[in-house]
């Protein structure tokens, strides 16, 4: 295995590691607020109180939330460029989202992000589904690539989602598009065996 190799495959299980550290992490806090929103009784306590609740879980959420989107900013152009490549993109994607955060608002900044993340994203999975082998995976395999790139796209819907739950029918879309992909990448992800054997399967009936 060569430096380059070496170097990708680390930076691959870093990033890992920070996406499932984060993801916990969100996973806690959501949990902890419902069970105490539950136990606490707060939907029982007067507006400005339940008001004031859901600010403080939004603070105490937030830097999760921007880690995680940045992490998704990096992940994403990696499977499309070489390291340094990708480095530069990513350097480039956060001075943009500056300059959109420092006149349109942080909250705009970070959809940006994901926006631009959901677009690469789309191409990742559009290139996957094609076989291309300009892509960077860890990994082998057309249905394990295609799995991953749809786990990456739920990923990023999930958490655009977070952003648009007020408008109903938005939200709803989003919802929906997210678990298919979810869905559909962890079986392809952990079962990639099995839906060869499917399609192996039928090409034999056919033929």
């Amino acid at each position: 295995m060569d430096v380059t190799a070496k170097k990708k495959g680390s930076l691959d299980y870093y990033l890992i590691l920070a996406t499932v550290a984060v993801l916990f992490a969100i996973s806690v806090i959501c949990i902890y607020s419902m069970f105490y929103f539950k136990i606490a009784q707060v939907q029982q306590m007067e507006p400005a109180i339940k008001a004031a609740y859901m600010s403080k879980m939004n603070t105490v959420i937030s830097p999760f939330l921007i880690i995680l989107i940045l992490l998704l900013g990096i992940c994403v152009p990696k499977r499309l460029l070489p390291t340094r490549w990708m480095v530069y993109c990513s350097v480039l994607m956060a001075v943009a989202a500056l300059a959109v955060s420092f006149f349109q608002g942080i909250k705009t900044g970070l959809v940006f992000v994901l926006v631009t993340a959901l677009i690469l994203q789309v191409l990742v999975l559009i290139l996957a589904l094609g076989g291309s082998e300009r892509l960077n995976f860890t990994k082998k395999g057309y249905w394990v690539r295609v799995g991953s790139s749809l786990l990456h796209l739920g990923m990023i819907l999930f958490v655009l989602d977070l952003f648009f739950y007020k408008q109903q029918a938005l939200h709803l879309a989003l919802f929906w598009v997210t678990t298919v992909a979810t869905v559909l990448g962890m079986t392809f992800c952990f079962y990639a065996e099995n839906v060869v054997g499917v399609f192996r399967r039928k090409e034999k009936h056919l033929s």
